[in-house]
């Protein structure tokens, strides 16, 4: 199932399909597929012409198509209409010379100048938070000045600051510093930015032409560059006094419409994304998530349940970004939000913006750390052509054999509202449509799509019966050129019996595609309810494929397809997706909005975390179960839960390490051994984006945790017999919590699975 996925990018939950509507609720996991546009796949053919299509379905030729090679005419699988092939490929397609597109079923065209292929280069529109203090307003200049450095060349970069007001730099104006001001406790609209900055109003004679006006604000990096720096080099902190008792006035959400409006007015449909920068709340104007005393704590996930005093910003906050979403939607412009601050900003109004435009979400405790400094490198790295790693204002299309239809899309993505006759009735997520766009997309960015099987009697579906799926993604590549990836599989249908579906089980994409609708849920859902229902439903896919006889718990056997999955959700079960004790509503926003964007193994690592063991006796890093049992005295473990990396020493090696046994040449193998597990990690901190924060811990230590919260509590104080808590072992072998176990959690299962 990996190997198809690294040809096409696609894992299914479902690899053989049920033949009948009744049949595919009886399966209990939705059918349903996770894509990544993207994906550098194996074997991905790049050809510079336009695709050959289906008249009547719009089907690009695929490698699913009958070719009658003496008439010249193929037929598309999808409406099963005939068509002739073009004179350029008729006079040369034979059996022994075939094109691409019959070959490979992932394949890119780059589009030719005359069908509309040349696009503009990408625009970056750094927004800019000054009500920060002076030390964390210093180490953000300094990155912002690195990524000039890193950008390619020809992008263009623009500069808004704000506090209590909005400032837009004019950056072709260089013999002093020049900036345009918007009140910050005022909605400002597209119109009115275009207005106040000088650029051509409808009826209005006095204006200047956009595209002659946007380079004052919008320059080429290389043109702009030394200037850019000058204005950061000489950016002081908000000057608007603060008394001591209040937050700063920060017009968070006024900065947001500006630059939202200053990309529409410029680049409308054009490759662009403003970049947020933001260390601490909105206090001011539209948006405004908390007052501006200090004595005013802003909200906490009981209080939004509750709608507490302190959580009466946030509905209107939650409204304004979605408008804000929504322009930037329409434009084809991404919004980035990086946080970086001990406290809540805002994230969870803000969080729709990411999600509606595929914008990227990072968050640290300061701009000094490499959680923020590495992920805003990694946003510019360049891949082997020399392009950064990212797409632009991409659309997705989906075509679906008559046998089903596809019910929506979950994930960072907005719907086109475009209708066919491959769009169900049902709607999850982002339905009634068979076209998303996504305003800007990377390598890792993927998509889960839900279908539902259209065929409504079992048994009428004929033996051996295929069924065909498409995806066309449009989107502007950063050289400025416009590309189509075509993905095209298919799979076929089972007979009426659970014997036939059960082999095609993918539990890791099945895993991540019921997490994906249950964070989903959670959004108009209270949270217990969420799990209620992801508790049914596996307990309804376990009594439905296990092997038992009624009543007998000793007699329950689950296949090897089907062996994992009750383990996922239960660390599904306590992960910071669904649990939000002891997290802040901006925690579980992150979260929930990177789970909501990766594809099946770097979501799997956040639903289940990996736990590698180094030790003497075991020789080679080994993977261990993750246990408390795991945490012995004479190993060290690496934990990777994807936004931590944690290096846990045992007591014993923590000893040995405080009398620095690893500087003494005859310890040559325990310095080895201490050096494996960082060489480990900093692989994966260089690989994975957003980068991970690392930790350093020990048994006993407080950063320890981070590894013992996600480990399965087989040993809590409460299992303790005869130890008093005074005796409680010190070494990480307990855990304090009254979690269950997976053991206990599976002994339930079963016996709600066996019940009659």
């Amino acid at each position: 199932m990996q190997e198809a996925e690294n040809v096409t990018g696609i894992r299914f939950s479902w690899n053989i399909w049920p033949s009948s509507r009744l049949e595919a609720t009886r399966v209990v996991v939705p059918l349903g597929c996770i894509y990544t546009p993207l994906k550098d796949c194996i074997n991905l053919q790049l050809v510079e012409y336009e695709p050959v299509r289906c008249r009547s379905s719009g089907c690009v030729l695929n490698p699913f198509c009958p070719v009658d090679f003496r008439t010249k005419v193929w037929t598309d699988p999808f409406s099963l209409s005939r068509n002739n092939f073009p004179p350029h490929y008729a006079e040369h397609i034979s059996e022994q010379n075939l094109p691409a597109e019959l070959l490979y079923q992932n394949i890119e065209y780059i589009l030719p100048h005359h069908a509309g292929g040349v696009t503009s280069t990408p625009v970056f529109l750094f927004v800019v938070d000054t009500c920060i203090i002076e030390e964390e307003l210093e180490q953000l200049k300094d990155a912002l000045q690195q990524s000039l450095s890193l950008m390619p060349q020809e992008a263009m970069v623009g500069l808004i600051t704000f506090g209590t007001m909005c400032y837009v730099h004019e950056l072709g104006f260089t013999e002093c510093p020049k900036s345009y001001v918007f009140r910050g406790n005022k909605e400002v609209t597209a119109q009115q930015v275009s207005y106040q900055l000088g650029f051509a109003v409808r009826n209005d004679p006095r204006g200047v032409a956009a595209a002659s006006a946007s380079r004052r604000f919008l320059m080429p990096v290389s043109e702009c560059e030394f200037t850019v720096t000058s204005i950061l080099d000489d950016l002081q902190k908000d000057p608007w006094p603060v008394a001591t008792d209040h937050r700063a006035q920060r017009c968070t959400g006024a900065a947001l419409s500006v630059a939202v409006g200053l990309l529409e007015t410029c680049c409308n449909q054009s490759s662009g994304r403003a970049m947020l920068f933001i260390g601490g709340p909105c206090t001011v104007g539209p948006g405004q998530v908390v007052g501006p005393q200090l004595s005013e704590a802003i909200r906490s996930h009981l209080d939004l349940q509750r709608e507490n005093p302190n959580a009466r910003y946030s509905k209107k906050a939650v409204k304004y970004y979605t408008t804000i979403a929504q322009r930037a939607v329409a434009n084809g412009h991404g919004v980035d939000i990086f946080c970086s601050s001990l406290d809540q900003v805002g994230l969870y109004e803000m969080k729709v913006i990411c999600d509606k435009t595929g914008g990227y979400m990072v968050m640290s405790d300061s701009f000094s750390m490499h959680v923020f400094r590495d992920s805003l490198k990694k946003v510019f790295e360049p891949d082997a052509s020399g392009y950064i790693k990212m797409g632009f204002n991409a659309k997705t299309e989906v075509l679906c054999s008559k046998d089903f239809k596809v019910c929506g899309a979950i994930g960072a993505c907005s719907s086109t509202g475009k209708k066919g006759g491959q769009v169900a009735e049902t709607t999850v997520g982002e339905g009634n449509s068979c076209e998303w766009t996504i305003s800007t997309l990377d390598k890792n960015a993927s998509l889960a799509f839900y279908f539902e099987v259209v065929n409504q009697t079992q048994g009428s579906m004929p033996s051996g019966k295929q069924s065909y799926l498409q995806f066309q993604t449009l989107y502007q590549h950063p050289s400025g050129r416009k590309r189509l990836r075509v993905t095209t599989t298919c799979y076929r249908y089972a007979e009426p019996n659970v014997l036939e579906i059960a082999p095609g089980f993918d539990q890791e994409a099945a895993a991540v595609l019921m997490a994906r609708l249950a964070v989903f849920k959670t959004e108009t859902e209270e949270p217990l309810d969420v799990l209620r229902w992801l508790d049914r439903m596996l307990i309804r896919l376990v009594s439905r494929f296990a092997d038992y006889r009624k009543d007998d718990t000793n007699s329950f056997q689950l296949s090897p397809e089907f062996s994992i999955y009750p383990q996922f959700m239960y660390h599904l079960r306590r992960s910071h997706f669904l649990q939000t004790f002891n997290a802040s509503p901006d925690e579980t926003a992150y979260y929930r909005t990177i789970l909501l964007r990766e594809g099946v193994m770097n979501s799997l690592v956040m639903i289940q975390p990996a736990l590698l063991q180094y030790s003497f006796e075991e020789g080679p890093p080994c993977p261990v179960l993750l246990d408390v049992q795991s945490l012995k005295p004479n190993v060290i473990l690496l934990l990777d839960s994807f936004f931590h990396i944690v290096i846990w020493h045992g007591d014993t090696i923590h000893a040995w390490k405080e009398q620095n046994y690893h500087d003494n040449p005859e310890y040559e193998n325990f310095r080895q051994l201490l050096m494996a597990p960082s060489e480990d990690a900093k692989a994966i901190l260089e690989d994975r984006f957003p980068v991970p924060k690392f930790i350093q811990s020990h048994a006993g230590g407080s950063q320890a945790r981070f590894l013992l919260a996600k480990v399965n509590p087989s040993a809590t104080h409460n299992t303790l017999s005869g130890a008093g808590f005074g005796s409680t072992p010190t070494d990480g072998s307990i855990v304090i919590t009254d979690d269950v176990s997976l053991k206990v959690f599976m002994e339930h299962l079963v016996r709600l699975a066996v019940t009659s």
